[in-house]
């Protein structure tokens, strides 16, 4: 990656989750590779006819009882001090009438990807731009069910998504000093709408700059060994929130979680790949989750979990 970034040769990648598989593709690569990106500056996607067909959408959520075991032993953790917040995610089988390649092309979403019938995501989250030498990112803690009265107002002034949201700024504005300097935080608990066919969701989002360390200029992969695990699908601190995330899941990742970026020659604009669809054999999983601090109630991270479980297809 840093080769071709310090050439100022155009490339996607993907890195997942613990950093072990890290894919890239030039440009002149990307379409036989079988991907689809829409990225917000950089698309590959054609016109695609409207979707006639009535949607189905059947998940499978796993049981309380079953939510609660790898909930209690990150609490547990939290209640030890390994921990102050820790993202803890599931794996659900959802049913759906509709392909990968469907769900793609019909999401309305900021970061998009298709490959090769193995996954498809919709991300609504930012994870580092890097334009004319500065770099910003924007973390994405709390979420509520945008019918609820004043949602927004809810949210913002919600004790424990506020801690989250404190957590994971304090976390990537540190992240960001190993590459960066002159951090700051620009803007601070902004709210966005995002639109879906199961409901509408509010979340809560951050935005942090710096400049880019003269060391770090043009290196795009050396960057992104410092900033990964990103902080806001991992908790605080990193090393040891990895350990109990790795123990209360029980389930592997994968690309979910992980990022991938589209660097144009000069700047880049890269993702978290959240709001994950995966097939396995025939079946299709969605990955999805949420922070829990020691002020979490289990209802209602079970809640939140499966709020997450949507196609934003209107």
């Amino acid at each position: 990656m840093d080769e071709l970034s310090l050439q100022k040769v155009p490339y996607f990648f993907m890195i997942d989750f613990l950093a072990g598989n890290v894919e890239i593709y030039p440009e002149n690569e990307i379409e036989k590779s079988g991907l689809l990106i829409d990225f917000q500056t950089f698309s590959n996607s054609k016109k695609q006819e409207e979707l006639t067909k009535k949607i189905e959408w059947t998940p499978f959520p796993e049981t309380l009882k079953s939510f609660k075991e790898g909930f209690d032993k990150v609490q547990k953790n939290i209640r030890l001090g390994n921990s102050y917040l820790t993202n803890y995610t599931r794996k659900t089988e959802v049913q759906t009438n509709l392909s990968l390649e469907e769900i793609f092309y019909h999401s309305i979403a900021k970061y998009k990807v298709f490959y090769k019938d193995f996954f498809v995501f919709f991300s609504p989250e930012t994870f580092v731009k890097i334009i004319d030498g500065k770099i910003l990112t924007y973390p994405m803690k709390g979420t509520i069910d945008a019918s609820l009265e004043n949602a927004a107002e809810v949210l913002k002034n919600d004790k424990k998504e506020k801690a989250e949201h404190y957590t994971v700024v304090d976390l990537l504005r540190n992240d960001l000093s190993m590459v960066a300097d002159d951090v700051k935080v620009d803007q601070f608990q902004h709210i966005d709408l995002i639109r879906t066919q199961q409901k509408d969701l509010y979340a809560m989002s951050s935005e942090i700059s710096g400049t880019v360390k003269p060391e770090f200029e043009g290196k795009i992969g050396s960057m992104m060994k410092k900033l990964l695990p990103a902080g806001s699908i991992l908790g605080a601190p990193k090393p040891k929130t990895l350990e109990i995330i790795l123990d209360a899941e029980g389930y592997d990742r994968g690309y979910y979680t992980g990022v991938c970026g589209w660097f144009d020659g000069e700047n880049l604009d890269s993702c978290v790949m959240i709001r994950f669809i995966e097939k396995e054999g025939d079946r299709l999983y969605f990955k999805s989750g949420g922070g829990i601090t020691h002020m979490s109630r289990l209802e209602d991270e079970y809640q939140e979990m499966k709020n997450k479980i949507y196609v934003p297809i209107h």
